[in-house]
């Protein structure tokens, strides 16, 4: 049963989240955990996002702004070591409140909190009719870098910073795109390394057919996605990424995600 619950989830987060550039991870990982442990669960649910990315690459990423992956995808990546190496060192981050409901109990921690408040943050500035003309500016690309990095290396929410930034820095949606799915390969790259030995130890090898069902289920959605490319405008992207947003922003304060 498993494999056709993750596998349908993998299909149509891949196909929703290639237009958003961030959501696989952060829908998929509560999946996961409904079958395995959670330590398992960001496993698996790593392993799938990295190779869908690398796949998305390969679709799009020739259509990436170089530029804006230097101010932005560099300092991110730094920025990601450091937040891995400190979900390393904390053994157990600070449960902020907690409450129990239909037999199940949810934690939120001060990190996904935090989060949560940002992106709501950023939600309002895509959706208030104020905010349309202003645009990020290429000073402003590093510490958006930061920032995405940074929070990607410590809980994973690494996309939903970078969708934030990227899609007021004034791109084509083919260069949104490609510009974030290089970006996230790269952050991928660094927090799986950082990861690894917990990865291995969580039991990963196991678990490789359902690995690759996931996987493929994955791709087959970006495929989609990308197929839907030239239907979709970038001011549909721009309402996207503020909707799930804030649809993430509500989970993570309430700790259902």
């Amino acid at each position: 049963m498993e494999f056709v619950i993750i596998s349908l989830v993998a299909f149509g987060a891949a196909m929703l989240t290639f237009f958003s550039g961030f959501g696989l991870g952060t829908i998929l990982t509560p999946v996961f955990a409904l079958f395995f442990p959670i330590e398992l669960a960001i496993a698996l649910t790593g392993v799938v996002h990295f190779f869908n990315g690398l796949f998305k690459l390969i679709l799009i990423g020739r259509k990436a702004d170089k530029e804006i992956l230097l101010r932005f995808g560099v300092p991110a990546v730094v920025a990601a070591f450091a937040g891995a190496w400190l979900l390393l060192q904390l053994t157990d981050i600070p449960v902020l409140y907690s409450y129990e409901w239909l037999g199940r109990v949810f934690e939120v921690s001060v990190v996904k909190l935090v989060i949560a408040v940002l992106l709501v943050f950023f939600a309002i500035i895509e959706l208030l009719p104020f905010f349309e003309r202003f645009r990020i500016k290429k000073e402003h690309l590093p510490a958006g870098g930061l920032l995405s990095g940074f929070f990607g290396g410590l809980s994973g929410h690494q996309g939903a910073f970078r969708s934030a930034f990227l899609v007021r820095a004034g791109m084509t949606k083919e260069a949104f795109i490609g510009t974030a799915t290089v970006i996230a390969v790269f952050i991928d790259l660094t927090r799986l390394g950082v990861y690894s030995t917990r990865f291995m130890n969580a039991g990963l090898q196991e678990q490789i057919p359902l690995i690759l069902s996931a996987t493929l289920a994955a791709f087959c959605g970006a495929f989609i996605g990308n197929r839907l490319l030239k239907k979709i405008t970038l001011d549909f992207i721009q309402r996207l990424v503020a909707i799930l947003l804030i649809v993430i922003a509500v989970a993570l304060a309430t700790g259902i995600i």
